[in-house]
Parts: structure tokens; C-alpha cells; sequence
């Protein structure tokens, strides 16, 4: 498992539907990428220049919305994962919500 350094967070992208809501079925290269993702680590946070760290505002589990073009994508063990700083998280969605739906 990867393990996450500093105000980095791994996260897992939830997936898509494949058809619009007019019945419409999208094949993969129509999909646009997820912005939405569940938290599967976090690091410790980000440490300031007078030795503090700035602890983190999310936690495993969470659920977040995270900028377009924010992080970096990789494969681990056949799983897709994207590392993002703290500072790509745009929200933390509350339990029951669906995130632009």
C-alpha cells in the first residue's frame, strides 16, 4: 500500500454512471473523469518553517471533490489511485450527498 508524506492524500475515484439520465449508454472514452473520490490514507500534514505541523482537515473515509486537474494518477497493484496535496481538496462531501447530482 502506498503510504502518503506530508499534506498528501491517496485517494480511490468513485465510479461514474455509463448512461445519461435520457437513457443515453456513454462507452468510456465519452466519460469525463471523475472529480470525486473516497480517501484511502492521508499523511501527517504539512510542516511549517517554525517546526509545526499543520494538521489535516480530512480523514480515511471521507469523501471529497477535488480540483480538475489536481494530483497525480497511478496504478498500484491493478488499482488506480490519485495522490493529491491537501490544497486539491475543494470539499469534503457529508454522508447521503452525490457530489453535482
Amino acid at each position: 500500500m502506498l503510504t502518503p508524506l506530508s499534506d498528501r492524500i491517496i485517494a480511490k475515484g468513485t465510479e461514474t454512471e455509463d448512461v445519461t439520465k435520457g437513457g443515453i449508454v456513454l462507452p468510456d472514452t465519452a466519460k469525463e473523469k471523475p472529480q470525486e473520490a473516497e480517501v484511502v490514507a492521508v499523511g501527517p500534514g504539512r510542516l511549517l518553517d517554525n517546526g509545526k505541523v499543520v494538521p489535516m482537515d480530512v480523514k480515511v473515509g471521507d469523501k471529497i471533490i477535488f480540483a480538475k486537474y489536481g494530483g497525480t494518477e497511478v496504478k498500484v497493484d491493478g488499482e488506480d489511485y490519485k495522490i493529491l496535496r491537501q490544497d486539491d481538496v475543494l470539499a469534503v462531501l457529508e454522508s447521503g450527498t452525490k457530489g453535482g447530482k
